[in-house]
């Protein structure tokens, strides 16, 4: 008996395969453990891993937020000691950018998209974004801080989006 295979079988691996170029890598290279600042309840984490064509794949959770929309930032240092985590600095920007949307041409490094947290105060966020790195270059993420903020970034108010008091921090570390 002779197995023929399934007509259009090798043409679908191959889609599959291709599909996965474009997939992290199995392990974060990077991590941020969040937790509460300016009063809030606000905890959670991020992971962050290496895109095979540049860039980075974001997803984790908060919880403890508000319902709505927050602005949501990398700031350019890891130090989140501040009660109101004003010693994480401004918006991580190595290559001196307007403030914008982080699907836009112009826009800082550490400009993401906003959280939206449900009803319960959970937000989930699983994006790729580009500009930025693990261990090298000038979009190094480690050792800076993944900020969380009262409200949502306008995406055009300058220098940071409006986006109102950092609710959360963490520092960004090695996975």
């Amino acid at each position: 008996m002779k197995i023929r295979p399934f007509p259009g079988l090798l043409a679908t691996l191959v889609l599959a395969l291709a599909g996965c170029a474009s997939a992290p890598t199995t392990k974060p290279a990077a991590i941020a453990i969040i937790g509460p600042a300016s009063g809030s309840q606000a905890a959670g984490q991020v992971s962050f891993s290496v895109l095979p064509a540049g860039g980075l794949h974001l997803e984790g959770s908060v919880t403890g937020l508000t319902p709505g929309a927050h602005g949501f930032h990398i700031h350019e240092v890891g130090d989140c000691s501040a009660p109101d985590a004003t010693s994480a600095k401004g918006h991580f920007n190595p290559y001196a950018k307007a403030h914008g949307n982080h699907a836009g041409m112009e826009h800082h490094a550490g400009d993401m998209p906003n959280l939206v947290a449900d009803g319960t105060g959970k937000a989930v966020v699983y994006v790729d974004v580009t500009g930025v790195s693990v261990g090298s270059g000038d979009g190094d993420i480690l050792r800076r801080a993944v900020v969380i903020h009262a409200d949502p970034d306008d995406y055009q108010s300058q220098p940071a989006g409006n986006s109102g008091k950092r609710v959360a921090c963490g520092v960004i570390v090695a996975g």
